[in-house]
């Protein structure tokens, strides 16, 4: 039997997760300033496997347009610095020896729209997470519509579309936030 409480805590935990998604994705985009997210994806050779360059090394951001790697081991700063530079992310890792350091050119104008548009992505596709999570909650509603009085179902499935709403506008001023940040100067 459909129980509405845990399917509204259930479809608002997905919808959460949804969000929670959207904000990592959104924090790997370059808003002008240097996030040690910007390398979550890179991997570097460590001693024959592929391994994420926060496994192997020290990132952090000195200043709002610097990132240094400092490996665990001297011998990685060659390997780091060509994962980098395959990587093909806009600009050039600096070895000094001891650290690797990434001076981030400011960001043109072209480059910022094209940055906007892929938030305006990443937030469609968060959008699409929660349609699809209401779809599927729906379903599941009208599956079990037989043992249920009509007035609950439709009070659930109302419910259910507010949920959606707040997410949906949640989305939004995620989205909205990091652009503005993208497109500040």
């Amino acid at each position: 039997m459909l129980d509405p409480n845990k399917l509204l805590t259930e479809t608002k935990a997905h919808m959460q997760k949804a969000i929670d998604h959207l904000e990592h994705e959104l924090a790997k985009i370059r808003a002008g300033r240097a996030n040690p997210a910007m390398l979550e994806n890179i991997h570097a050779d460590y001693y024959g496997t592929n391994t994420p360059l926060n496994q192997i090394a020290n990132i952090t951001t000195p200043d709002a347009r610097t990132l240094t790697i400092q490996p665990w081991e001297k011998s990685m700063l060659v390997p780091i610095e060509k994962a980098i530079m395959l990587a093909n992310l806009g600009f050039t890792p600096a070895n000094d020896g001891v650290v690797i350091r990434i001076n981030l050119p400011a960001l043109t104008e072209e480059r910022r729209k094209e940055l906007v548009k892929k938030t305006k992505a990443e937030g469609e596709h968060g959008k699409v997470g929660i349609r699809n999570l209401r779809r599927d909650a729906n379903e599941l509603i009208k599956k079990e519509a037989k043992t249920v009085p009509e007035d609950v179902v439709k009070d659930l499935e109302g419910k259910i579309q507010n949920l959606t709403d707040q997410f949906i506008a949640l989305v939004d001023k995620h989205v909205e936030a990091k652009e503005k940040e993208i497109m500040t100067i």
